[in-house]
């Protein structure tokens, strides 16, 4: 015996449908506001294309060198707030952003930014390409076996990935920010004055 429904009940299944559909597509748009609440707000505008990660992965452990040929790894900055930063000498969008970090690893002390020379060529190589374009402030690390790339699934320079106290992934950005965008260092000191 087939089943009929009144007019009244063919519209409030819509309107469920509706309802849920609705509340699916917020979910999706704000998803990201409900992360940003466990390290507080959102990042605003000026940072795009830094985005929130859906997830908080933990941070692959590969180890770079320092300035003097020492081995880093990044669980030796664990306990901090690291803006780790992939970048090129012969990346033009990376080179134009390097003295935007330098200059919120200024204005932001409670964030470490770790700017790291992807390009295969040595610490000596990377400190003089600093020097030359006039970036102060950004310690000189390289990466010449490329493992930071592969770790993080680089697929294009520059790469900054925002990594938390707790050594998981907050978020990050494929191409070029604006950091040193007022805006941009109030959202970095925000989360410096958290970690105090």
């Amino acid at each position: 015996m087939p089943v009929t429904l009144s007019r009244l009940q063919l519209y409030a299944i819509a309107a469920f449908l509706v309802v849920i559909v609705a509340a699916g597509v917020l979910y999706g748009m704000l998803g990201r506001t409900v992360h940003a609440s466990a390290d507080g707000a959102a990042p605003p505008a000026a940072l795009a294309p830094f985005a929130l990660s859906k997830a908080a992965p933990a941070v692959p452990q590969v180890a770079f060198s320092d300035a003097a040929g020492n081995r880093q790894a990044l669980s030796a900055f664990k306990g901090k707030y690291v803006l780790l930063n992939l970048w090129a000498p012969w990346c033009a969008p990376c080179v134009k952003e390097l003295p935007a970090l330098a200059a919120l690893k200024a204005a932001a002390p409670g964030l470490t930014v770790v700017a790291v020379d992807v390009g295969r060529g040595s610490a000596a190589d990377a400190k003089s390409f600093l020097t030359e374009h006039g970036i102060r402030g950004l310690d000189t690390y390289v990466d010449t076996d490329l493992a930071l790339l592969r770790a993080f699934g680089a697929f294009g320079l520059p790469l900054t990935v925002l990594i938390g106290p707790d050594g998981h992934e907050i978020g990050r950005a494929s191409g070029p920010a604006a950091w040193d965008s007022p805006d941009g260092i109030a959202y970095f000191k925000s989360l410096g004055a958290k970690q105090s």
